[in-house]
């Protein structure tokens, strides 16, 4: 009975940690529900910033002296702009802290859980383990690889193109897709695009219709930094943050007007066949990002593909057909062999308005 009630409560505090999804980089989004006697007392979730704690948020709400706490990651341990978390719990007097995760942050990693066992509460931990991972897994990829978790939004006809011979795409997509779509920017930190997609279609890549205070960074790699700075993204590069990833060899008076518009510039050395993406993810997890939303084009997305660094995929299959003469969703990919191909498992699909999405999750050996 008591295991029940533990995964149920942990289930609830993952979904409050949820809510924080797109504000908190470079801090995990975390939840925190305070229990005693089967009644929650408080709930609680990572602040948009980063601080308050989804701890110090529930634990502001109630008198938790013999409650329980469920926690998404493990408390933090350390002193930085704030207390420790462990402490905090510690000093209000929990009687047991239920955990789903360790937090493999250096600065952490155990010493939470040893602190709260110094202060005489029960701890449990690993309950919810998987779910909690798939809410922290850009946050966990940071830590372990130095990199953001990347999601790869592809909005295609049936025959997976993106646009006519004459380049009109707009829209491939009905309007409910394309408000979905908004919906997953905010809940990741930055939208990437390629510099194509940006010179073809001048995006302005903020969330727009949902009522948001928070915007995600506006990122585009784009190799000789060949932009418009009269377009929208350098229109509101004051307003919004917009991240320029560019080659050695970008002009000079490009970069210059780039960063006279508010842009922030970001080198990165090349490959074989322009920008190399690996590096260029390392650098934007280096400046804090857990989570990048990438909307293409083609060329970009063949590129993070065949590096293997695309986590999830999210395509939106619209009732349409171009045919041979469109432009390709995806680059090539170099492959010979069908063994070769990126592999990924469907996790969610589902009609929306007259579309189709997909979600896919990167397969794992």
């Amino acid at each position: 009975m008591r295991d029940e009630a533990d995964r149920r409560f942990m289930r609830l505090a993952i979904a409050m940690g949820a809510r924080g999804l797109g504000q908190v980089w470079p801090n995990p989004a975390v939840g925190c529900v305070i229990v005693r006697d089967g009644r929650v007392l408080a709930r609680g979730w990572t602040q948009p910033g980063g601080r308050p704690h989804a701890e110090a948020m529930a634990l502001s709400q109630c008198d938790a002296r013999g409650a329980t706490a469920y926690v998404s990651l493990e408390p933090c341990a350390h002193h930085g702009k704030t207390p420790p978390c462990a402490e905090a719990l510690v000093r209000a007097g929990v009687a047991r802290v239920v955990t789903a995760l360790t937090d493999p942050d250096p600065r952490v990693a155990g010493r939470g859980h040893a602190m709260l066992l110094a202060g005489g509460i029960e701890v449990v931990e690993g309950v919810e383990a998987a779910a909690a991972q798939r809410v922290q897994a850009g946050f966990l990829r940071r830590v372990q690889e130095g990199r953001p978790m990347v999601t790869l939004k592809l909005a295609l006809t049936l025959d997976g193109r993106i646009a006519t011979s004459s380049g009109e795409s707009r829209w491939i997509t009905g309007a409910p897709a394309r408000h979905l779509v908004h919906g997953l920017r905010a809940r990741h930190d930055a939208v990437l695009v390629g510099a194509g997609t940006a010179r073809a279609d001048d995006p302005d890549l903020r969330v727009r219709g949902l009522g948001v205070s928070h915007q995600p960074v506006r990122i585009v790699a784009s190799t000789r930094l060949d932009l418009p700075v009269a377009g929208r993204l350098g229109s509101s590069a004051r307003q919004v943050p917009v991240w320029l990833v560019h080659g050695p060899d970008a002009a000079a008076t490009a970069r210059a007007d780039w960063q006279a518009a508010g842009a922030e510039l970001i080198d990165c050395p090349l490959a074989e066949e322009g920008l190399d993406v690996a590096v260029m993810l390392r650098g934007l997890g280096a400046r804090g990002l857990t989570r990048v939303f990438c909307e293409g084009g083609g060329t970009l997305a063949a590129r993070l593909l065949r590096a293997d660094l695309v986590d999830e995929l999210v395509v939106f299959a619209a009732g349409k057909l171009i045919g041979a003469e469109g432009s390709a969703g995806i680059g090539p990919l170099g492959l010979s062999a069908l063994a070769d191909a990126p592999r990924f498992d469907l996790i969610a699909l589902r009609a929306v308005g007259g579309d189709v999405m997909q979600h896919w999750r990167r397969a794992r050996a």
